[in-house]
């Protein structure tokens, strides 16, 4: 999974205050690429209130990446 907030439809909505994007971005020189078993890992600790849930909508892709 690409994680990039540029490639976002939900890009400056509200939606942004409550997503773990800006996190995982913080100190990146880019978009960051995270395998299947992070993006797990990121829904399970999600799941489990420890982090806040991945918003990011993809535009242009028929993939929903939210976990809510």
């Amino acid at each position: 999974m690409l994680i990039d907030c540029d490639t976002c439809i939900m890009e400056n909505t509200g939606a942004c205050d409550d997503c773990i994007v800006p996190v995982l971005l913080s100190g990146a020189l880019g978009p960051l690429e995270i395998g299947i078993d992070e993006e797990d890992a990121l829904r399970n600790l999600a799941d489990a209130g420890l982090v806040a849930p991945l918003r990011l909508i993809s535009r242009g892709s028929d993939r929903d990446a939210t976990t809510a």
